[in-house]
């Protein structure tokens, strides 16, 4: 018999474009904790905005569908999505902001 959970999807995303001093990190946490992934996002020192987001597959394909919008001020010119290994990321971990990278 198959299991009725969904499966589990991890990826790492990097966003370019105006997407720090924008509070797209801000943004970022508050719509994954919405989405109830698990995680992280930080700036990093190209500019970019890197995150890893674990979760159902749906819940993930949706986040990062809203990341290609962003925050009303930010301007998202590319997303670039990688799996992530499955591990990266504990289960049941929330989903945090960290420092520059």
């Amino acid at each position: 018999m198959g299991s009725d959970k969904p499966l589990r999807t991890t990826v790492n995303v990097l966003i370019t474009g105006r997407v720090q001093g924008v509070w797209y990190r801000g943004w970022t946490q508050e719509e994954a904790i919405k989405r109830q992934l698990d995680g992280w996002v930080r700036n990093r020192l190209d500019g970019a905005v890197e995150a890893i987001f674990s979760g159902p597959s749906a819940q993930v394909n949706d986040m990062i569908e809203a990341c290609r919008r962003g925050p009303p001020m930010a301007r998202v010119d590319d997303i670039q999505v990688t799996p992530a290994e499955p591990d990266a990321v504990p289960p049941g971990q929330g989903f945090d902001t960290l420092g520059t990278n």
